[in-house]
Order: C-alpha cells, then sequence, then structure tokens
C-alpha cells in the first residue's frame, strides 16, 4: 500500500515539475504573459523620462538616446542568463553603435555590484542603476512577472518594435536591426 501511494507522489511530483518547466521554458522564449496589457505609447514615454544614475552617479535617461535604434537590457549581476547574454549585446555594440544602435543596461542590482561586475565584463555600452525599482519600470514596458532578463527594442522614433523575457539570442538581435537599419 505504501508503494502505491509513494508512486503516486512521484508521479504528481514529476508532472508538476514537468508542468513548471514548460511554463518557464515558454516564458524565457518571450511567451505572451511577458507582451500582454501595456499601453505601449504611453509606457515607452514613461521608460524614456525614468532617470536613473549611471556608474559615475550622474542621473541619466533614456530620453538621452533619442533617435538611435535602442536596445534596453533589465538585468543583474546575480542572474545567470542575464551573464550569458551580456557578452553578446558587448559585441553588438561593437558592431552596431557606429550605424545608430545603443545598448543600454538598466540593473535591478547595486551600483558597487553593477562596478565590479562592468569591469571585470568590460561593458562598452552604458549601465544605469535601477535597484528594485527597475523591475516597476519594466512592467511598464510589458514585463508582467518581473523576471530577468528581460529587453526590449525601439526604433529610432522611440516605438517599441520587440520585447524578449529571457535571453535574447544574437540571430534575433541581427534580424531586428536588419529591418530597422
Amino acid at each position: 500500500m505504501i508503494q502505491v501511494r509513494t508512486v503516486a507522489v512521484l508521479v504528481a511530483a514529476g508532472a508538476l515539475a514537468l508542468s513548471v518547466g514548460f511554463a518557464t521554458n515558454y516564458l524565457m522564449r518571450g511567451g505572451d504573459l511577458a507582451s500582454r496589457g501595456t499601453s505601449e505609447e504611453a509606457d515607452v514615454e514613461s521608460l524614456f523620462a525614468a532617470r536613473m544614475p549611471d556608474l559615475a552617479g550622474n542621473q541619466t535617461s533614456l530620453g538621452a538616446w533619442r533617435g538611435k535604434i535602442l536596445v534596453v537590457n533589465f538585468w543583474a549581476t546575480w542572474c545567470v542568463p542575464c551573464r550569458e547574454e551580456i557578452p553578446d549585446f558587448i559585441r553588438l555594440q561593437r558592431e552596431f553603435g557606429g550605424k545608430g544602435v545603443q545598448f543600454v543596461g538598466i540593473a535591478a542590482d547595486q551600483a558597487d555590484k553593477v562596478t565590479l561586475f562592468s569591469n571585470e565584463f568590460q561593458i562598452n555600452y552604458p549601465l544605469l542603476i535601477g535597484n528594485y525599482g527597475a523591475l516597476d519600470l519594466a512592467k511598464h514596458v510589458g514585463n508582467r512577472i518581473s523576471a530577468l532578463p528581460f529587453t526590449v527594442v525601439l526604433d529610432r522614433n522611440g516605438r517599441l518594435v520587440h520585447r524578449q523575457l529571457g535571453v535574447l539570442e544574437v540571430d534575433k538581435l541581427r534580424s531586428i536591426f536588419g529591418e530597422l537599419l
């Protein structure tokens, strides 16, 4: 009798784990839960208006980069998928920066940790310190579950053209840039 109960519990736990795995994969690949329910124009304006300190402590807003193709990445030093995609962002900033593409990282983290991380990875694009308020800002542009990494791409006119919950692959970004350049 105990063996039957044990098997039933294990089967239920396995089904639950499988369901969580599928849901996580769906969300990490940019599923609808990361993109519904935003008023894009107003929310993008709130993104442009938000002021945060950069690594030097200067208050900066994303409005400083209006007119560029803007890739805004919400991330944190403790986020493993964030750490995986940042080297690609560094390479793409180097490759496309001269063509009007600007990456900006908004860290849901503390300035001292972000500074150490930036030095370690030699990040070549601006980093803003949003602390945990960065997650609230990310919600305004579609990150309904406050997960990281979360990236939005804005065209030169400030229109939201792509949002991605989870790692944003290089090929996807190249495709987006190809349409916008």
